[in-house]
């Protein structure tokens, strides 16, 4: 089991920095590939950046690439999202999720394969 505690939300213009933080606790968390997902209104959760458990292996979507930063500290049970240069269609909702695996270079894009979500951090970018 992982429980995830996610943070950093909040509203920025364009432009501008946020970094989410996601706290997990539970013991196979060093074993576990994270996630940051979003969510809009109306709209399917959809996949943002995911980093395997080693930190060796991460992947973002084209509309993220080189302005988000995944990282995580296995010793401290987290996984961050720097987010720069910020736009307004980067609002939503963020949730971090997790899934155990095998392999230390395993990630994973899809929702379904994540088992463990955290609660959700609002991201509001204005122009």
């Amino acid at each position: 089991q992982v429980q995830l505690v996610g943070s950093g939300g909040g509203s920025v213009h364009t432009g501008g920095s946020l970094r989410l933080s996601c706290a997990a606790s539970g013991r196979t968390f060093s074993h576990s590939a994270m996630a940051w997902f979003r969510q809009t209104p109306g709209k399917e959760r959809e996949f943002v950046s995911a980093i395997s458990w080693s930190g060796s292996t991460t992947y973002y979507v084209d509309f993220v690439k080189g302005r988000f930063t995944i990282s995580r500290d296995n010793a401290k049970n987290t996984v961050d999202l720097q987010m720069n240069s910020l736009k307004p269609e980067d609002t939503a909702v963020y949730f971090c999720a997790a899934v155990v695996t095998s392999g230390s270079n395993t990630i994973y894009t899809a929702t379904r394969r994540y088992d463990f979500w955290g609660q959700g951090t609002q991201v509001t970018v204005s122009s």
